[in-house]
């Protein structure tokens, strides 16, 4: 579903925004059905709690960081509707996703609960700018249905906060909780949020509940002093190279691929990059590589 302008103004205006029904159904069931390769199925889990003790260390212990094994999550980063909203919330193209975690909670496995905390702690060496220039925008895919008995992320919209100094990023707990705004919806919802927006994680309203969600953050390209990952820290990761095979070059580019043109490209990293990477289609890079030859070997016309 591509998100409408109206949407991207909410974004702007109270610094988030939600869209139900986002992910096309065969997009959300392919992602639904490979999430049981990496998080255990809810009925499996409350079955017997203690063999997952790994979801009891922190809030934090159910987050798997790209790539995934299974193309069908790995796709969810470069979902084409997802990328244009981002675009268009930019102003340009030339974007690029600096962190993508996959994060499963379940009821009971710890306290959930936050204080209201700004993202951009970890997110950059500075602050956010305020005016809509230099902004971090993170994603929630939701993966499962979310009410409000499931943990949501609760947020406040920015006309309550406006005044607020951006340090400290976190507050004491209870403070503007009378101004939150749910995160709920089906699986398949998507929400958008800017780093510098207060908010808060909160914990399940029933035991037997679960939640499954991936967050992805997009910046514009350039800025030394923001960012989170080093895709090539992940590159050895199984999963990267069939996700990096799968993608456009466009998508590719994302997440700082040498793009067709790149000066990078000529005969010797053509080949080897074809030998890191054996079912990628190199075509479009070895054209744009012989273009880049034409244009220098054309003749110059005397001054």
């Amino acid at each position: 579903m591509r998100v409408s302008d109206a949407k991207l103004a909410e974004v702007r205006e109270r610094g988030f925004t939600v869209v139900p029904g986002f992910l096309d159904a065969e997009t959300l069931a392919e992602a639904r059905a490979a999430l049981w390769d990496i998080h255990p199925r809810p009925e499996d889990y409350f079955a017997d709690p203690s063999k997952y003790p790994e979801y009891e260390a922190s809030q934090f212990s159910g987050i798997q960081t790209f790539p995934f094994a299974d193309w069908a999550l790995s796709r969810l980063p470069v979902y084409p509707d997802l990328i244009d909203a981002i675009e268009r919330l930019s102003g340009t193209d030339d974007i690029e996703v600096y962190k993508i975690e996959l994060w499963a909670k379940y009821a009971g496995a710890i306290d959930y609960e936050q204080a209201h905390h700004r993202d951009f702690g970890n997110h950059t060496l500075v602050v956010p700018r305020l005016d809509g220039s230099h902004t971090q925008y993170t994603t929630f895919l939701l993966l499962s249905d979310v009410t409000e008995l499931d943990a949501p992320t609760k947020l406040v919209p920015v006309e309550y906060t406006k005044d607020l100094p951006l340090t400290p990023s976190a507050l004491q707990k209870g403070e503007f909780q009378e101004h939150e705004v749910s995160i709920t919806g089906p699986a398949g919802t998507l929400m958008i949020y800017r780093t510098s927006v207060l908010h808060r994680g909160s914990g399940f309203g029933a035991p037997g509940r679960s939640r499954f969600a991936m967050l992805i953050d997009y910046q514009t390209r350039g800025w030394r002093w923001n960012g989170k990952m080093s895709w090539p820290h992940h590159a050895q990761r199984k999963g990267f190279q069939r996700a990096m095979t799968m993608m456009t070059p466009r998508q590719r580019d994302l997440f700082g691929w040498p793009p067709v043109g790149s000066d990078y490209w000529n005969e010797q990293t053509l080949r080897d990059v074809a030998t890191r990477y054996p079912h990628m289609d190199m075509s479009p890079y070895a054209e744009g590589a012989a273009r880049a030859d034409l244009v220098s070997d054309s003749p110059r016309s005397a001054p």
